[in-house]
């Protein structure tokens, strides 16, 4: 199975050197994914693990180790699905990033899970249509919400 894996997952993987036990667990579950061939990402993803590197040796190593992964295509439909469920989550008092939202969008369409960390699309999960992926799960009991959008 597919899974479009967050900015925060791949950060822990790729940047940090000391883990707690917690966060290794996280890695060792997208390293069974990336073995499988089963991760991926999107341009906003890639984008964001790559911003804010300071040194270009370092940029160009982890870009050229992030080109191993596909990028699920982000369409029109996946802005206008992203407003919508911006607005669906607005008026519940949930927030979250317009970057956020696309990447629900896309993943709704893809009809794959989202394995993140940061706790943000928990909160985005009761009121849209996305399924989480959380580390320490197996597929048969990830999250998946009610709720159908227009396509």
């Amino acid at each position: 199975m597919t899974v479009l894996v967050d900015t925060g997952v791949w950060s822990l993987a790729f940047r940090r050197k000391q883990l707690q036990a917690d966060e290794r667990a996280i890695v060792e579950h997208l390293q069974t994914l990336i073995l499988e061939g089963n991760a991926c990402m999107t341009g906003v993803i890639r984008q964001e693990i790559l911003s804010g590197i300071k040194h270009q040796q370092q940029y160009d190593k982890l870009k050229e180790r992030l080109r191993a992964f596909d990028d699920l295509a982000i369409t029109q439909q996946d802005h206008e699905v992203a407003a919508e469920m911006f607005n669906t989550c607005r008026s519940h008092g949930v927030q979250g990033s317009h970057i956020d939202f696309l990447i629900c969008a896309v993943a709704y369409h893809s009809d794959v899970p989202i394995f993140a960390v940061d706790g943000d699309f928990a909160q985005y999960a009761p009121l849209i249509p996305i399924k989480l992926y959380p580390a320490g799960v197996t597929p048969d009991r990830i999250h998946d919400t009610a709720g159908v959008y227009r396509t």
